[in-house]
Formats: structure tokens, sequence, C-alpha cells
């Protein structure tokens, strides 16, 4: 049986108020979702604004993601995503992983699925020190389900790719094909006349 790595907590201490910003960490590992939104929005200038939920870290450089996705809080997850900044979602800790690398070391599918939506295929491409992406952690560990679903992922992202750059070149062929093309004729008694052929249009002057 897979034994869950659960993402363990330092206390912050890189803080004016470590008070706080403690608070924060211990709700996202605990998934108390409505004890985090109340030191977040608050009309109290003496609360944080949701630009915390990115900076805040503790002591092994985990954000809140990291405690979060590490724990599959699915509740707390979504409430931090439209909060937290792109940088946030690439993070590294200490060891170098993503909050990715913690879904998938956890095999917490949901989760992938939520940051990988949210984010882009390019997350799965992150290395922690080790050289492993989410998609080599999931295959280390054996977590079958999460390493397809992450292949998956890639190749729908490439086959986005592909398509949008056929489209700039279709684009570009048919740019050419529409350009005028001036041409000169001229008849059997010497008169000259101008053709404008332009997209397959023809206009004679």
């Amino acid at each position: 049986m897979h034994q869950v790595r659960f993402v363990s907590y330092a206390r912050p201490t890189h803080s004016p108020d470590s008070q706080a910003l403690d608070s924060v960490m211990r709700e996202c590992l605990c998934e108390e979702r409505e004890r985090i939104h109340s030191p977040i929005r608050s009309s109290d200038k003496t609360k944080f604004g949701s630009d915390v939920l990115s900076r805040v870290r503790d002591d092994n450089r985990n954000t809140a993601l990291h405690m979060t996705c590490g724990n599959g809080h699915i509740d707390v997850l979504d409430y931090l995503l439209p909060l937290v900044t792109p940088s946030a979602l690439s993070a590294q800790h200490s060891a170098g992983p993503t909050a990715l690398h913690q879904a998938a070391l956890n095999q917490h599918l949901e989760v992938a699925q939520k940051l990988v939506h949210f984010t882009g295929a390019d997350l799965i491409d992150i290395k922690n020190t080790a050289g492993r992406s989410p998609l080599g952690e999931a295959e280390m560990i054996g977590w079958d389900e999460g390493a397809r679903w992450l292949v998956q992922e890639m190749k729908l992202d490439e086959t986005s790719q592909h398509d949008v750059s056929d489209n700039e070149e279709d684009s570009s062929m048919a740019m050419d094909n529409a350009q005028d093309v001036q041409v000169e004729i001229q008849d059997a008694d010497g008169q000259v006349a101008e053709m404008t052929i332009s997209g397959g249009a023809t206009a004679t002057t």
C-alpha cells in the first residue's frame, strides 16, 4: 500500500508578522478554508491581503500551495488558485518540488488536474533538484493513473501547439495569395490596358 507523504510544516520566520502567517500556513495544512479566509480578506488594516498567499513560505520554503496540494485539500485549492500569483504556481521549495510534484508524490489526481488546467502543461516540465519532473515522480512511485494522465496532457498540449503553427502558416499563405498584382496588356491596335489581379479577382483600367 502506498504511504502518503504528508507535507510537513515549519513555522515561517521571514515575515513582519509571523503569527498571522503561521496561521495561514497551518490552515492550509489542516484544510480550514474559512479560517484562511479571515486573515486574507478583511477591512482591518492589520490583516493581510491575498498577496500573502503567494509570498509566505516556511523554513523549508514550502508555500501555501505546497501545503494544500501535498495533502490533497481540494476545497482550499479552489479558494487559493484565483488569489495566488502565476509565479506561486511554479514555486519550488528547498528540494525543488513544485505544488504539482507534491500532488504527484501523494497521488492526488484531482489536485494535479486542477493545477495543470489552471496553469498549463508547462508545469509538468519543471524538475526538482533530483532532476525529476512531476511525471517522473509519478512513474517512480508506480502511480500509473497519474502518469498516464500527465502524458495525455503533454500530448494534448503538443497537438494544440502544432495546430496553432499550422493555422499561422495557412494564414501566411492566404495573405501571400491575396496580394495585388498589376500587369499591362497590349492589344492588336497597340493600346495598353492595366490589369490588377487581387485575390483571384481582376479589374481592368
